[in-house]
């Protein structure tokens, strides 16, 4: 269907709504919520109103901070429903509106036995299905006491966190990662993942197919953590202490204090982490033949200490009843001591020792990150139509100094080398989203978001106090996009639809200022989405999804400069790279039987111009080593398959299951030309041919039983299967986490004890073969084994507060449909 048909649609639809809504009668219907007991106002109640005559759930809505709610309805008959969690439920039944009517004080009154089934549910893990996305509401099921931001996402289904830290959706590393609908200020966001405790963390939200209100960045998909707020009156809060081996010890908190007129809030925390790590990479050096010309052995041992502080605090200034204003700052702080011994021992083409070399790297790094974040919201008086407007307004800096000892057998001296690397990242963002239901069964959106990023890269090494102009540059990089956006819903019956378009125009700057190489890549692009559900019981539905995506390479990735971590392993950018384009197919079904919930989607992505990680042998260093170097390249097109499902059963009261299956197939199409000069200086022409299919899968299995004396016993198994490459192989990687933990103290208090990676199992191992170049077996463990004990206090808070929330008509980035 061509564009100008789709908006003719949307349109003819537009103009039958407004013609309908003009033939029946409206009233407003208003109303108070009160404890029975206290006649204090409840707030967070709602309110469910259903039609009499098909029994079908017309609106909902929740209480304000007043207990006060009101809405728009068709004049009729109707059913109105008051909950609230602890609470007995009340009922108004054949209510004839045919004017404005206020319903007056509705009491509630506590239920005793409800209280108790509330604290058993609020321990789990939920799951909220919505039209473009899955909401994981975090609870206690999760293992992630005393971890970090990176744990809870390697415990959520379609996600992997792999050794080194990367974030993978459905298998691809092209993610978008969010916190509270903004992305990170942070120059790393794996890094600033690292940083955020895992106890900061509310919801997960899993995007694997954004509609036009998200960014259209990232080709696999968007994550978005939200970070938890204090949401009941009063002054609460919670403290988690925490200590573990390696080294990791922190203390973290967060208060609130809220009234009828402001809501007051902060969170933080200080963290002493060490993360012990090693690598091996074992290579043959080929003659164009394929045989042998040498051997080196690579033995690397990290030792990465890490002191961070995590500070915010903000307010919620509620203007009036249905407008509130939202400030924030947030300052993060991190110091590394990072230590690296590197032993390369050199053999000839018959496996005779020649001569051993030893690098030994001592890094300080201090990373800075402070922000401020603006938020206006404007609820109008009909249920869903509000307006919000954000600003987010943020600089980081990383500073990173290294000191590097080379010694070798092949001569007495040693060389110091220094290297500086300084980053400076400036990031401004403003959006506003619009948001207008129409009657009963139409939604209209609109929006624009403006993203303005500024990067700047200092470097340079010194090899025995003399520059090293090889590899000292300042890279310049500059991205301004601006995006608008619309999307129609419509619901009929069964069927939902949303149907939305975004455009983006982007203006992208790489100056490499030390070798005058400039690049200016201007180019705007339509992303159109739609979205269909189709409900085929209450407990059953299909639904097909569409959306076109962008990646956008960045930073490193296109820095023509080498690192100098190792002199025989390099890596460089490419200031040519482009971005690649993604079409993304979604097809799911859910349902819901008994103790089952089981949810299975698959899905077809195909990607233009895609760039990948390549290696190549390119020259000799001044030892007659061959030097490896990888970088990035378009290569051509990918076309990638997946099918997964979750599954959560619940076979008694006292144990839950959740699984998570994926298998996905990637085929590539696309050849890598490239030249170097070699020791006689002779240039050397070579092609990769990238053509490769591979198939791969992971799953995942998260047991929770309860044990006598109300232990909670938590076991967490993963497998990502092996996968080819063009280049090589990845092999499997299996781990497996436990916990325990115990609520004291009358529920105030737990103690929780982890066990992240039981067998030290998790460790990436690659194959690596390029023919007359390389043949290589590499292995790497980012982080060993980690146990940790942590105490967690709650004062004047609930530990099932968060269960006492209801559904929202919308989120943080616009309405639901």
């Amino acid at each position: 269907m061509s564009l100008r048909n789709l908006l003719s649609i949307t349109a003819l639809l537009f103009c039958t709504s407004i013609f309908a809504q003009a033939s029946l009668k409206k009233v407003m219907v208003s109303g108070k919520v009160i404890d029975k007991i206290t006649s204090q106002p409840m707030e967070y109640v709602t309110v469910t109103v259903i039609k009499t005559d098909n029994n079908k759930i017309v609106n909902g809505i929740s209480t304000d901070k007043n207990g006060n709610f009101n809405f728009e309805l068709n004049a009729g008959i109707y059913n109105f429903k008051f909950e609230y969690m602890g609470y007995k439920t009340i009922e108004l039944t054949q209510q004839n509106l045919t004017t404005d009517s206020n319903l007056g004080n509705i009491q509630i009154e506590e239920d005793a036995k409800e209280i108790e089934v509330v604290e058993v549910r609020a321990e789990k893990t939920t799951v909220e299905i919505k039209l473009d996305k899955k909401v994981y509401n975090l609870g206690k099921d999760l293992m992630v006491k005393g971890g970090t931001v990176s744990d809870v996402l390697d415990n959520i289904p379609s996600v992997t966190v792999d050794a080194e830290g990367t974030i993978s959706l459905r298998g691809n590393e092209n993610v978008k990662v969010l916190i509270d609908g903004k992305p990170s200020n942070a120059v790393s966001v794996n890094d600033a993942l690292k940083m955020l405790p895992a106890d900061a963390v509310d919801k997960v939200e899993v995007i694997t197919n954004p509609s036009a209100r998200y960014d259209a960045e990232g080709g696999a998909g968007i994550l978005n953590i939200v970070l938890k707020k204090g949401k009941t009156n009063g002054f609460n809060g919670s403290l988690m202490a925490t200590t573990g081996n390696p080294d990791n010890h922190g203390i973290n908190g967060t208060l609130n204090y809220k009234t009828d007129k402001f809501n007051l809030f902060t969170t933080q925390g200080y963290n002493y982490r060490s993360n012990p790590g090693y690598s091996k990479v074992n290579t043959r050096y080929l003659n164009s033949d394929n045989s042998t010309n040498s051997y080196i052995d690579e033995d690397r041992d990290n030792s990465r200490i890490n002191k961070g502080y995590n500070g915010g605090f903000g307010f919620d200034w509620y203007l009036d009843k249905s407008t509130t204003w939202t400030n924030s700052v947030n300052y993060r702080r991190n110091i590394g001591d990072n230590e690296e011994d590197v032993d390369f021992n050199n053999y000839d083409a018959n496996r005779n020792f020649t001569f051993y070399r030893n690098r030994l790297n001592k890094e300080d790094q201090k990373e800075e990150n402070i922000e401020f974040n603006s938020n206006l919201v404007k609820n109008f008086s009909k249920s869903g139509h509000k307006l919000t407007v954000d600003g987010s307004f943020s600089e980081s800096k990383n500073y990173n100094n290294s000191t590097i000892f080379d010694n070798s057998t092949l001569s007495p001296i040693t060389s110091i080398d220094l290297t500086k690397n300084n980053q400076k990242q400036r990031r401004n963002l403003i959006q506003a989203d619009y948001v207008l239901p129409i009657g009963e069964k139409f939604q209209f959106e609109a929006g624009y978001r403006g993203n303005f990023v500024n990067q700047n890269t200092d470097y340079a090494v010194l090899n025995d106090g003399v520059v090293n102009n090889a590899f000292t540059n300042v890279l310049e990089y500059v991205e301004n996009v601006n995006a608008l956006y619309t999307q129609f819903g419509i619901k009929l019956n069964k069927l939902s639809m949303l149907y939305g378009l975004r455009f983006e125009d982007s203006d992208i700057e790489v100056n490499q200022v030390t070798s005058n190489i400039y690049k200016n890549k201007k180019y705007n692009n339509f992303f159109p989405s739609a979205f269909f559900t189709y409900e085929l019981t209450d407990n059953t539905n299909l639904s097909l999804n569409y959306s076109k995506r962008i990646n956008r390479p960045r930073g490193r990735q296109l820095n023509p400069f080498n690192t100098f971590s190792s002199n025989i392993n390099i890596f460089r950018g490419n200031p040519d790279l482009n971005p690649n384009l993604t079409d993304a197919v979604d097809l799911g079904f859910l349902t819901k039987l008994g103790k089952f919930t089981l949810s299975t989607s698959a899905y077809y992505n195909y990607t233009k111009n895609s760039f990948q990680m390549v290696r190549f042998v390119e020259g000799l260093n001044p030892d007659g080593v061959p030097i490896t170097t990888t970088s990035f390249v378009n290569i051509g097109q990918e076309n990638r398959t997946g099918f997964e499902f979750t599954l959560n059963y619940t076979p008694y009261k006292w144990w839950r299951l959740n699984s998570n299956f994926n298998v996905f197939r990637v085929q590539t199409k696309g050849d890598f030309n490239y030249s170097y000069f070699d020791a006689l200086n002779n240039l050397i022409e070579k092609t990769q041919n990238f053509d490769n299919t591979a198939s791969s899968w992971f799953a995942r299995i998260n047991s929770k039983i309860t044990l006598p004396a109300k232990i909670d016993w938590q076991t967490n198994v993963t497998y990502n299967g092996p996968q080819n490459n063009a280049q090589g192989r990845v092999k499997g990687i299996f781990a497996m986490n436990l916990g325990f933990s115990k609520d004291v103290l009358k529920d105030k208090a737990t103690i929780a004890l982890n066990a992240n990676d039981v067998f030290n199992s998790r460790v990436r191992r690659m194959e690596t073969y390029i023919p007359g170049q390389i043949e290589s077996d590499s292995e790497m463990q980012w982080r060993r084994r980690q146990i940790t004990l942590s105490f967690t206090y709650r004062f004047n808070k609930q530990k099932n507060e968060k269960e006492k929330q209801p559904k929202r008509d919308s989120d943080e980035n616009g309405g639901e449909f």
